[in-house]
């Protein structure tokens, strides 16, 4: 029973394993057929489509899935219209929230965002009421492996940078942060100085953090879990500032 206990063990976090990458592959591929649809299928040209393609390749989604998914938007075989939404919010803690959807159903995407924020104690609130603590930015976590901070730091400063941070503690990646003009030159001088990429994305980063811990750390951590596992939500940013949870006595 023993034995048969732990392979029931090893296939339910199998299934879970699965689910998540089988999720996060939906959300992708529907953000490259929008891109591709919008904008045209050549990712030189297409910043949205080109950040959708490397987060594909970062979730290790197969080429002929990458290449249908483009070819939908840009061949006219995507039937639905989805359309971009953001929605703005509070978190506990008074933490800010930014969610971001693509939807071909906008009534039923408020209401399911709406039920996570009033289920986790948070407020949906109306649009601008956080935004203006953000700014759209791209960022890249990638190695240096070998490579002197000078250099990276040189790399950094070449394709535009507007941050870069070293790996801290026991992290060995790299934090770099620009605007999204700059995204895809800052990814091009950092490989090309010998850097792997390990993620590169564009989002809404927070100019000021709201420093929240104990019960309200936990309560905006489930609040994030509860939107991004909606399937019409794309990305959440927020200006949490988490206390370590495992740190606390």
């Amino acid at each position: 029973m023993a034995g048969h206990n732990k392979w029931s063990k090893i296939k339910h976090r199998k299934a879970v394993v699965d689910k998540r990458r089988s999720k996060v592959w939906t959300k992708v591929a529907r953000a490259m057929t929008v891109a591709a649809r919008e904008s045209g299928p050549d990712p030189s040209f297409n910043v949205a489509l080109r950040c959708a393609i490397d987060e594909a390749r970062y979730a290790n989604m197969p080429r002929d899935v990458i290449e249908r998914a483009i070819q939908k938007g840009a061949g006219g075989g995507d039937q639905s219209n989805y359309d971009a939404i953001r929605y703005e919010g509070y978190a506990p803690g008074g933490v800010a929230i930014i969610v971001d959807a693509l939807t071909d159903n906008r009534a039923r995407t408020a209401t399911d965002v709406r039920n996570a924020f009033g289920d986790h104690a948070g407020n949906l609130g109306t649009s601008g009421c956080v935004a203006y603590l953000f700014q759209p930015r791209g960022t890249i976590i990638a190695q240096a492996p070998g490579l002197a901070d000078e250099a990276v730091f040189e790399a950094a400063i070449a394709g535009g940078a507007l941050d870069a941070q070293a790996p801290a503690d026991d992290d060995t990646a790299w934090t770099f942060t620009s605007r999204v003009e700059d995204f895809n030159t800052l990814k091009s001088a950092l490989e090309a100085a010998g850097l792997t990429i390990d993620d590169a994305s564009l989002g809404m980063i927070a100019e000021t953090y709201q420093r929240v811990e104990g019960e309200a750390a936990r309560q905006v951590l489930a609040l994030i879990e509860a939107l991004e596992d909606l399937d019409d939500v794309q990305k959440v940013h927020s200006n949490a500032d988490i206390v370590d949870l495992a740190d606390e006595s």
